[in-house]
C-alpha cells in the first residue's frame, strides 16, 4: 500500500469515527421515550427528580387570573397526576387533550418544564365520521 492510500484511508477512519461519536452523543442527549401517567404512578418513588416525558389526558385546568400559572391534573387509564407549568401554552391545550409534558417529577407533583406542553386535538387531524365522503367524479373527457 502506498503512503498516499495509508494517508487516505487514516483520514477516512478518523473523519467516521468522529462523526459516529458525535452522532452517538448528540442522540444519547435528545433521546427520551415518553412514560404513561399509570406506568409513572405504579412506583412513583423511581421516577422522583427525574427528567422525562409523560403521556396522558388533560383534565382540571385552573389559572391563576392574570398570568400564565397553570395547575391541572393529567390522566392516563385511571392514574392521575398534579401537574404544574408557568408559561404559554398551547392552542390545543384544553380539557381532554393528549399531551406529552417534559419535566421532573416531585413529592408535589409533576414540575412541567419551560415550553414542555406539546398537545393534540385529534379531531383536528382526522377525517368527520358523521359524513361519508363525497364520490368523485371524473372530468368529462369524450369532448361533448
Amino acid at each position: 500500500m502506498s503512503a498516499k492510500a495509508l494517508k487516505i484511508s487514516a483520514t477516512v477512519a478518523v473523519v467516521v469515527l468522529a462523526l459516529t461519536g458525535l452522532l452517538f452523543t448528540t442522540l444519547r442527549e435528545d433521546t427520551q421515550f415518553y412514560k404513561h401517567v399509570d406506568e409513572v404512578m405504579n412506583d412513583p418513588a423511581a421516577c422522583h427528580g427525574r427528567r422525562l416525558q409523560l403521556h396522558g389526558y388533560v383534565e382540571g385546568i385552573e389559572r391563576k387570573r392574570s398570568s400564565l400559572d397553570y395547575r391541572f391534573n393529567v390522566q392516563s387509564n385511571g392514574s392521575v397526576v398534579q401537574a404544574s407549568y408557568s408559561g404559554v401554552v398551547p392552542d390545543t391545550f384544553k380539557e381532554g387533550a393528549e399531551v406529552v409534558l417534559k419535566g421532573t417529577l416531585g413529592p408535589g407533583g409533576f414540575h412541567v418544564e419551560r415550553n414542555g406542553v406539546m398537545a393534540k386535538c385529534p379531531s383536528k387531524y382526522e377525517a368527520s365520521k358523521s359524513a361519508p365522503a363525497a364520490p368523485v367524479t371524473p372530468p368529462n373527457t369524450s369532448g361533448s
